[in-house]
């Protein structure tokens, strides 16, 4: 298997530009100032050619598609967001899902994004209805028992959104009485299902839909990745805050099709030896949001 290593030496040039364009973005984590695929970030990478990964059959119906298929979130601010006007897509995963592409020799006019709930990733992965998923996805042993994760790429953990004048709730002990909301088959949902005491948890398809329920008052508290809950508080900071600090650790990894080891070294190497892109990212789409963070060494 012969691999082709692609732009790490361009970050260190780009940084400063990046964040200068986050200042300017017109979306919620928009790195690009235009067109999708068409900004500061691609400075970050270059495609790759020559590539060889003939021991991946997630790879090999990438070349035979003649693109790449990447399940991903839409409604993250800083993450995963689409714009509901231009339909730009962009995001700390975004991003990270167009690197993986351009490694593996695929230019942004080649990658379709599918919107996919929280609910329905591991069959969408085991059905070969994408070919890998980055979108806030926490590594964990049920899960790996249908799929294979590259990574991890970041690490955060479970927090609560509440109102902003919300005194009452400052961390997952103050929940007794409380109605949470969370997204169905979420790891967080079930962690305060499991171990903490809600007067009751309601779901929905989407955090968006759970924020909006919050700020009408139908629920007390949204539970989810600190990560996830900064970008709605970033965008709403007089009408939304986090409570408390976070209570687990949860590892965000690219969803795979279980057994393709081929695509998933590849991955691994690619995070490994690009640091300088993993950090640029981080700044300009993370960090203003009151995150901090390093990058995580792979498992």
């Amino acid at each position: 298997m012969r691999k082709t290593r692609i732009g790490g030496a361009l970050a260190g040039v780009a940084i400063a530009a990046l964040a200068l364009t986050a200042c300017n973005s017109g979306s919620p984590g928009d790195t690009t100032g235009g067109d999708e695929g068409s900004g500061e970030t691609d400075m970050l990478w270059e495609v790759a050619s020559d590539v060889d990964l003939a021991d991946s059959p997630t790879y090999e119906r990438m070349v035979a598609r003649d693109g790449v298929i990447v399940g991903v979130k839409n409604d993250q601010p800083g993450l995963g967001y689409e714009d509901a006007t231009t339909g730009e897509r962009t995001g700390f995963d975004v991003d990270i899902a167009r690197w993986i592409a351009a490694s593996l020799g695929f230019e942004e006019s080649q990658i379709e994004y599918v919107t996919i709930p929280s609910a329905n990733r591991e069959q969408a992965i085991v059905n070969g209805d994408i070919d890998y998923y980055v979108g806030t996805y926490s590594i964990t042993d049920s899960r790996k028992e249908q799929i294979d994760f590259a990574g991890p790429y970041f690490i955060t953990g479970q927090g609560l959104l509440v109102a902003a004048d919300n005194e009452d709730i400052n961390g997952p002990d103050d929940l007794a009485g409380k109605i949470v909301c969370s997204v169905t088959g979420s790891t967080p949902l079930q962690r305060i299902r499991d171990e903490y005491d809600p007067g009751d948890t309601v779901e929905y398809d989407t955090y968006s839909q759970c924020v909006e329920q919050l700020k009408a008052g139908s629920v007390d508290a949204i539970t989810t990745d600190e990560a996830i809950l900064a970008g709605y508080v970033a965008l709403e900071p007089d009408a939304l805050k986090i409570a408390g600090d976070p209570f687990s650790e949860e590892r965000y990894g690219v969803g795979l099709e279980k057994g393709d080891t081929a695509l998933l070294d590849w991955i691994n190497d690619l995070f490994t030896d690009g640091g300088d892109v993993w950090t640029a990212l981080f700044d300009v789409h993370l960090a203003p949001a009151g995150i901090s963070g390093e990058q995580p060494a792979v498992d």
